[in-house]
């Protein structure tokens, strides 16, 4: 184990999928944990693990992240407590499948609201603690949909576009204060989110479909080396090369085929 005591990773959506597993990698490099999300007892759950089995220090913190004054909350709490983070991994999220307009106006704010407006508060209070630290790191988890819209799942396309796009200026103005900020777009994943979303698992979702692990070591590694972005997976490097390489008609078609069936 590598010695971090002391060095604060706060990971969001913790309570399962990329989070789960984030804690998991960045306990086995013994860093000392904030896990936040909604569901508590899970939270515990794995937070009494992660101390048993690699004697880190675990903060659990049940917030619900798509509230902006929970989100202020963490913060201060925090800081009240003199907890600095030095690194935050921006995972929590939310998707649903389905048409647009058949979808209720609830559930597409309440999507907006987690995956944008959550996740931007977040990077905007803790990067600010950073730049006052003068160091830091920021992983932003958007998602291969990104680099295109899919049919039935518009808004959550559409949200972690804005992610990306986010990460990539925001990976340069950081830089100047020494905070890294680097963003993970993962294709479909054996997470338990697919399922969560309503989400049809098609043949060729099937063949795509990596597992947690190897998602968040990419996420790591590409964070610590300080790249801008990165997508995991040969078969989703691929996807992204496609939509660099066709006409927009032409993925668009295939990848709706894809997700849909």
């Amino acid at each position: 184990m590598a010695t971090n005591a002391g060095t604060w990773v706060l990971i969001t959506g913790a309570s399962s999928g990329f989070g789960e597993e984030f804690a998991k990698q960045y306990a086995v490099q013994g860093h000392s944990l904030v896990l936040a999300a909604r569901r508590l007892d899970r939270l515990q759950a794995l937070a009494a693990t992660l101390r048993q089995t690699y004697g880190v220090e675990v903060i659990t913190e049940q917030v619900d992240l798509s509230d902006l004054a929970a989100v202020n909350g963490l913060h201060s709490n925090l800081r009240e407590r003199g907890i600095a983070i030095e690194i935050l991994i921006n995972n929590a999220g939310h998707g649903l499948q389905g048409s647009f307009l058949d979808s209720s106006r609830q559930s597409i704010l309440d999507m907006v609201q987690l995956d944008i407006a959550s996740l931007t508060l977040m990077t905007r209070l803790f990067g600010d603690d950073m730049r006052k630290q003068g160091h830091g790191k920021i992983l932003l988890v958007a998602s291969l949909l990104a680099y295109f819209g899919v049919k039935d799942m518009a808004v959550y396309g559409a949200a972690k576009a804005y992610v990306l796009r986010l990460g990539e200026a925001l990976h340069r103005e950081f830089k100047r204060d020494g905070v890294t900020v680097t963003t993970l777009c993962p294709g479909i994943s054996d997470t338990g989110f697919a399922q969560a979303a309503k989400q049809k698992i098609t043949l060729g979702l099937k063949l795509l479909m990596m597992k947690p692990e190897p998602v968040v070591r990419v996420g790591i590694r590409a964070l610590d080396a300080g790249r801008i972005s990165v997508v995991p997976g040969f078969n989703n490097k691929a996807a992204v090369a496609m939509v660099w390489a066709t006409p927009r008609w032409l993925h668009q078609a295939l990848f709706a085929r894809i997700m849909n069936g």
